[in-house]
Order: structure tokens, then C-alpha cells, then sequence
């Protein structure tokens, strides 16, 4: 998926402008690969009337990441998703970036982002970061669903209902993928099986809780058969 490709379907200036930030952070990995995707996972187009929709994804992985896995989604000219989860190799200390942005018309109805743990006890050494980071301008936040105990306690969530809470957001995604960053640059590689296990069950729970999330498969339900539905969700979005 070209940027060029993106701008010339989705011209959300929200959007474009978290993912060129999504983007210049991801770029400063060491090792940054594509990974190689299913070309019909890849780009997912239909232009029939009534059922325009696009779906674009990004795949690579990187030193200290299994998958850095971006999509870009537009549905019925309605409905803008952002879904964006950077889950890291389980030899190395580093906690899983997510990041969903829900917008439908000009509303952004949803907006969330974390460095969620990937271990038992990995929070303490970043959630000092994560709680400095300046959340007060935000009017309307919303409550964690039940699934989301997979969060860290410092997880954002909330409703956009200004410019200014907008530009607020994409602040704070931009400080959650610095703080990310340094982690991943600090992080050195371990080789303890009890460790690497522990952090494989983290992400496995991780994905499982976020295919609890119905939301999801309800709206790729309006375009897609059951099957084709939970395919992508359990090997794109949340494979494990």
C-alpha cells in the first residue's frame, strides 16, 4: 500500500495525519522488513453502488517486532478506520502498541491508544511514562469495554468533539510511540523459555479479548461472508 495510493481514496486529514506520524516512527526501527501478505489481504476494493468500500494494509516486522500491522479502511463513504497494533517478538521486553480510530461522517465517535503489557510484570517500566503524558483537554472519555482488562491502566479512551481534541489525540499517540520506541531501542534479547512463553500467552490473550470486541466483525459482516469475516480477523487483526 502506497502513500500515494492512501491519499488519493482517503483524504481524512485526521487520519492522514496519524498515520504519516504512525509511519515516521515505524521508520526508525532497526531492520524495518515488508512482510510477505496474501495480495488479496493486502488491498480489498469494491466499488459496487450502495457497497463502496476499500480496506488497505501494511505488514512489516523489525527488530523486536513479529508484525507492525497498519490498515486503513473506508466503508460506504460513511465509516473511516484507523486500526493500527505493533505486536513485538517475544525475545524482547517491549509492550504492544494498539491504536483504533473510529469516524463516521465527521464525527470520531472512538479513539483509543496503548501500550498494553506483553508480560506479568512489564507495566512498571513504562507506565510512569505513560501516565506524564497530558490527557486533560479531552471532554468526553469513554469507558473500557469488558474485554479490555488487556489494557494497561493508562489506556486512552474517548470520543473527539472538537479540532482542538483532535489535535490533542494525535499528540498523545505520537508521545505513546516515542515512549514505545525507546523501549524497543533499550530492549535486548532474551532466551529464558519460561519468559518468551509467558509473553507468547500475553499475546495470545491480547488477540482473544479482541475478538471479543463484536463491533468489529459487525460491520466487516455487512460486506463479507462468516467465513471471509473470521479469517481476517483471526489472521490479519489479531493473529497469534
Amino acid at each position: 500500500m502506497s502513500e500515494s495510493l492512501i491519499k488519493t481514496k482517503l483524504t481524512d486529514p485526521l487520519i492522514l495525519d496519524l498515520l504519516q506520524n504512525i509511519r515516521e516512527h515505524r521508520s526508525v526501527l532497526e531492520n524495518l522488513q515488508s512482510m510477505k501478505v496474501d495480495p488479496n489481504l493486502t488491498n480489498i476494493i469494491s466499488k459496487d453502488i450502495g457497497r463502496e468500500f476499500f480496506i488497505e494494509n501494511e505488514f512489516h516486522k523489525a527488530k523486536g517486532f513479529r508484525k507492525l500491522h497498519i490498515e486503513v479502511a473506508e466503508f460506504s463513504k460513511n465509516l473511516k478506520i484507523l486500526h493500527c497494533v505493533f505486536f513485538p517478538d517475544p525475545k524482547f521486553d517491549i509492550p504492544i502498541f494498539g491504536m483504533d480510530l473510529v469516524k463516521i461522517n465527521d464525527i470520531v465517535s472512538a479513539a483509543i491508544v496503548d501500550l498494553s503489557p506483553a508480560s506479568k510484570n512489564q507495566g512498571v517500566k513504562y507506565e510512569k511514562f505513560l501516565s506524564e503524558v497530558d490527557k486533560s483537554s479531552f471532554t468526553s472519555l469513554r469507558e473500557i469495554p469488558n474485554w479490555g482488562m488487556i489494557f494497561s491502566k493508562n489506556v486512552f479512551f474517548a470520543s473527539l468533539k472538537s479540532n482542538s481534541e483532535k489535535n490533542a489525540f494525535c499528540r498523545v499517540v505520537d508521545e505513546y510511540l516515542s515512549i514505545l520506541i525507546k523501549l524497543s531501542k533499550e530492549a535486548r534479547p532474551e532466551f529464558n523459555k519460561n519468559i518468551i512463553q509467558e509473553r507468547i500467552d500475553y499475546q495470545k490473550n491480547y488477540c482473544l479479548q479482541q475478538m471479543k470486541n463484536e463491533k468489529t466483525s459487525m460491520v466487516l459482516l455487512k460486506y463479507f461472508d462468516e467465513k471471509w469475516v473470521n479469517n481476517y480477523i483471526s489472521n490479519v487483526l489479531f493473529d497469534f
